[in-house]
C-alpha cells in the first residue's frame, strides 16, 4: 500500500503526446516519516501506520515526548512533524524512522486524495444544492434564487435534512480515481492530473489505489 502527506502547490497544464493540453495540480509530497507503527496483536487492536510531515515552528510538550521516539538523522524533532497521518494497513514492514518520499508513486500511478476543501461561507441553495431557481418571466420578483416551500401538509414542520440555504465547504473531500502524470524525484514534486481539494498550501492525503 502506497500513501503519503503532501501540499498542494498550485495548478497548471502539460501537453501530452498528441498535443492535448492536460490540466494538473503541483503537490510537494514529503519527505515523510514514520513515528508510530501500530498492530493488531499489541494493545491498538488494529494495524496502521502513522507519519509525520512538514516543518514546525513551535513543538508542545506531548508531540515532543511522542516524536523522540523516532530514531532518524534526519528527522529533527524540534522542527519536523507539523502534521501527523496515520494509514490503515494490512501488513507493513516498515519501521520508526522510515522517510516516505515522492518517488514511491511512479507514473501512470492511480491514486485518491483526501484533503479539506475550500470554504465559500454562506451560500444559498442555487450555488449550495444546484437548484434551478425559479421562471426568469412570468410575474417571478426578487425570488429568481429562492427555495421556495420548505414545509409539508403533514407532519406540519420542517423534516430534518431538507435542503436549505446555509455554510458550504470546509468539508473532508476524497477525489479517487486520479493519475500521477510526472514525478520529480529530486525535489519531491507530484504532477496530478485533475483538480484536488482544498486551498494553495494545504494539507494533502495521497493513497495509490
Amino acid at each position: 500500500m502506497k500513501f503519503i502527506l503532501a501540499k498542494k502547490l498550485q495548478m497548471t497544464q502539460i501537453f501530452d503526446a498528441q498535443g492535448q493540453a492536460v490540466p494538473i495540480t503541483l503537490v510537494e509530497a514529503g519527505p515523510c516519516f514514520v513515528t508510530q507503527v501500530k498492530s493488531k496483536d499489541a494493545e491498538d487492536g488494529y494495524n496502521a501506520v502513522q507519519i509525520a510531515f512538514g516543518e514546525i515552528k513551535h513543538i508542545n510538550k506531548p508531540k515532543e515526548g511522542h516524536l523522540k521516539k523516532v530514531q532518524s538523522s534526519k528527522f529533527k524533532v524540534q522542527s519536523s512533524g507539523k502534521y501527523l497521518r496515520e494509514f490503515m494497513v494490512e501488513n507493513s514492514e516498515m519501521k520508526l524512522g522510515d522517510e516516505i518520499k515522492a518517488d514511491i508513486f511512479k507514473e501512470g500511478d492511480i491514486v485518491k486524495v483526501a484533503g479539506i476543501s475550500k470554504g465559500k461561507g454562506f451560500q444559498g441553495v442555487v450555488k449550495r444544492h444546484g437548484f434551478k431557481g425559479s421562471p426568469a418571466s412570468h410575474g417571478t420578483k426578487h425570488g429568481l434564487r429562492a427555495p421556495g416551500s420548505i414545509g409539508a401538509t403533514f407532519p406540519e414542520r420542517v423534516p430534518k435534512g431538507r435542503r436549505m440555504a446555509g455554510r458550504m465547504g470546509g468539508e473532508r473531500v476524497t477525489v479517487r480515481n486520479l493519475e500521477i502524470a510526472k514525478v520529480d524525484a529530486e525535489n519531491n514534486i507530484l504532477a496530478i492530473k485533475g483538480a484536488v481539494p482544498g486551498n494553495r498550501g494545504s494539507l494533502l492525503e495521497l493513497v495509490g489505489e
